[in-house]
């Protein structure tokens, strides 16, 4: 992780900015000047010898995911509970998550956001638990905001969850998830396929945790967190009955009830049935689906049933969940020890798919032995294996890629269009092999086409209105519907796979058109926001053979040409999920600059005064050894509400389009002109 400091060697605490401080933090590594194509060529030349030094031996790339205290808080609750916390980690942990609070005692979600009531009460708990005293200065501050704002009864519920599991907190104050919904019928409302992927998997243990209702004791309390300790939770109107939200509070009631006669043998079939279904999901190396949240709640949810800490299944997910620590140097002026940062989930085909991506488009020889070594592992990683995508797809036979290490059964649409699209940029050796990865792999992305001509990211029709209703939900998107970006990404493949004119693509490019917003740009689901989804979409566009004189495209581009930044950059704030006046406004980024730059240059606009003053933005704020840096966020898990910062997208990203500005729209080796016929 790399940190960011104020220049002193401390961190940066900046107060949440608002939508007319776009403020440029960086400061040009070197004067600019007017040869634009000679600076692009050096900062090319510097950038590919950079990527290429933080190439795995194996092949692979991998930069840190950078969430938020968040994961280290429950990660910290988690070995409170289990009872396999240890010193070293604690102190670890406890130093990065004090290293991250704000000035005015709270915590944020993203780099310079708004103070975040749930994240700082768990970032409060966690602290307590390493040993910080209610009375510290700091921890003050922390109490006094969460106070202000509301304590704990104003959290989101899977905080109170975390916080009932130690009695601070009680259960019957929680929505009700009955472990009984594994036995709903996949066609049933609310069956647990109408989850998107990383929710199923973390509701499926947390249905047990509901039944269970444990509580370990705790070593302190939490009374300077309430506004009312008498009454810590004030009631809430009900909403009318005739309303969604009025019916599912009145059903979440009846739950309540229910929890209290349900039948014995019953729930102890659909907790046995649970188990079943977690275990059945563990993947090789210990995790469920390569992701954090899941993993935590599938081993209290199978400690809570019998399985002890030496069990192989807990063994194992314990060991996973140490992978996906980042230890790193303390370099503050009173460091005690290392810092320890919890990734939410690790990247590296995604990461390897777009660094090869951009070598290659910097103008890396397509046999080149990095590139070939990267196409060997993203071969290795292909999943040949059903999954829960098949409940939608019974029929379909597998294929694709998934975005971590291990993860067999989520496979997603779109590391699977991107790994395509690289490994049609490398001269194999074995080039049998890549066709027939690449075959099963068009296939099974075109069948998980939805309904609507677009595709989702793990799952085909996930768009089932009502998972987001229930009271439980409160803690991100729930569910996997169609996106801009990733319809995007697989139109842009389909296109180079020689399939511009499948009636497959052509209802996906409909789909993207008709989902162009008025001021010109594209809704990003997994990278922020306008400016991702339009990166992705105009280059999409053009593969597919739309002009660059067509009118959606035209728009696109006045739209990019407005909120470029005065320094010649582009940005945009997460906060452009939640309010207007932050669409396509924030602070330059190498990132975002790069996806506004790949869109001109795919319309054409490579002599465009606003493509020149970009180049200029990403070659004056490119660092000595080839790198960038960008401490804001422009990743996504749920937009608004889990926010990423991919450490990675500040190298791939500008090096794919200052290589795309000096060599042109890439060519790709052994493109295959063959249309599928789905």
């Amino acid at each position: 992780m790399t940190a960011t400091t104020d220049g002193s060697g401390g961190p940066v605490r900046a107060h949440a900015a608002t939508a007319g401080e776009l403020t440029d933090i960086h400061a040009p590594a070197r004067p600019g000047g007017s040869d634009a194509l000679g600076n692009a060529r050096r900062a090319v030349a510097l950038s590919v010898e950079h990527l290429l030094s933080r190439q795995d031996a194996q092949g692979w790339w991998k930069g840190d995911l950078e969430t938020n205290v968040t994961m280290d808080a429950e990660d910290l609750l988690l070995r409170q509970f289990l009872g396999v916390g240890d010193a070293h980690t604690t102190d670890a942990a406890a130093r990065h998550i004090r290293g991250e609070q704000r000035a005015d005692g709270a915590w944020t979600t993203f780099y310079r956001g708004p103070a975040d009531l749930s994240a700082t009460i768990e970032a409060y708990v966690a602290l307590r638990l390493a040993g910080d005293l209610p009375d510290d200065p700091h921890m003050v501050l922390a109490s006094a905001w969460v106070r202000r704002h509301g304590g704990i009864a104003r959290a989101r519920v899977f905080t109170r969850i975390w916080l009932a599991l130690f009695g601070w907190w009680s259960w019957e104050d929680l929505p009700e998830l009955p472990p009984e919904l594994i036995f709903l019928p996949n066609w049933f409302p609310l069956n647990i396929y109408d989850f998107g992927c990383w929710a199923r998997q973390t509701i499926v243990p947390l249905t047990v945790v509901s039944a269970k209702r444990p509580v370990r004791p705790a070593p302190f309390t939490l009374d300077e967190l309430h506004t009312d300790v008498r009454q810590p939770n004030p009631s809430r109107t009900l909403a009318p009955a005739l309303s969604w939200d009025g019916f599912f509070q009145r059903a979440d009631k009846a739950l309540h009830l229910y929890h209290k006669v349900a039948p014995r043998r019953l729930r102890k079939a659909a907790m046995d049935a649970a188990a079943r279904w977690i275990i059945e999901r563990q993947e090789n190396d210990g995790c469920w689906g390569g992701i954090q949240p899941p993993a935590v709640y599938s081993l209290i949810a199978l400690h809570l049933l019998g399985y002890d800490i030496d069990h192989p299944v807990m063994k194992a997910g314990l060991e996973s969940l140490d992978r996906f620590a980042v230890w790193r140097a303390d370099h503050s002026t009173d460091a005690a020890g290392p810092l320890r940062m919890v990734e939410a989930c690790q990247s590296p085909v995604w990461d390897t798919c777009l660094a090869a991506i951009a070598l290659a488009d910097a103008g890396l020889p397509a046999d080149h032995p990095a590139l070939v070594r990267a196409a060997d592992w993203m071969l290795d990683e292909e999943v040949v294996r059903t999954g829960d995508w098949a409940v939608r797809r019974p029929r379909l036979p597998p294929g694709g890629w998934a975005f971590e290490f291990h993860n067999d059964n989520y496979p997603d649409i779109d590391d699977t269009a991107e790994v395509i699209l690289a490994l049609r940029r490398v001269r194999h050796p074995d080039p049998a092999r890549v066709e027939a990865a690449i075959a099963r792999a068009t296939r099974w992305t075109l069948g998980m086409q939805s309904k609507n001509g677009a595709w989702g990211a793990f799952d085909a029709d996930n768009t089932s209105p009502l998972p987001n209703r229930l009271p439980f939900c409160d803690f991100g998107e729930v569910i996997d519907p169609p996106s801009a970006d990733v319809t995007a990404h697989v139109i842009e493949m389909l296109a180079y796979e020689g399939g511009s004119d499948h009636p497959r693509t052509r209802r996906g490019i409909d789909w993207l058109l008709a989902e162009q917003d008025v001021g010109g740009g594209w809704f990003g689901r997994w990278g922020v926001n306008y400016i991702y989804g339009t990166g992705s979409v105009v280059p999409a566009l053009a593969a597919a053979g739309i002009p660059g004189s067509h009118p959606a495209i035209r728009r696109a581009v006045s739209w990019l040409e407005s909120v470029q930044n005065d320094d010649g950059g582009w940005g945009e704030d997460l906060r452009s999920y939640d309010e207007e006046e932050w669409i396509g406004k924030g602070a330059s980024t190498a990132s975002q600059t790069a996806w506004a730059l790949l869109a001109l240059l795919a319309a054409g606009e490579r002599e465009n005064k606003a493509v020149e003053r970009g180049v200029a933005w990403l070659t004056g704020t490119q660092r000595m050894d080839g790198s960038w840096d960008e401490p804001y966020f422009t990743g996504t898990g749920f937009p608004w509400d889990f926010s990423i910062n991919y450490h990675l997208y500040r190298q791939v990203f500008p090096l794919t389009a200052l290589g795309r500005y000096v060599y042109g729209e890439p060519v790709l080796a052994g493109l295959s002109q063959r249309g599928s016929d789905g």
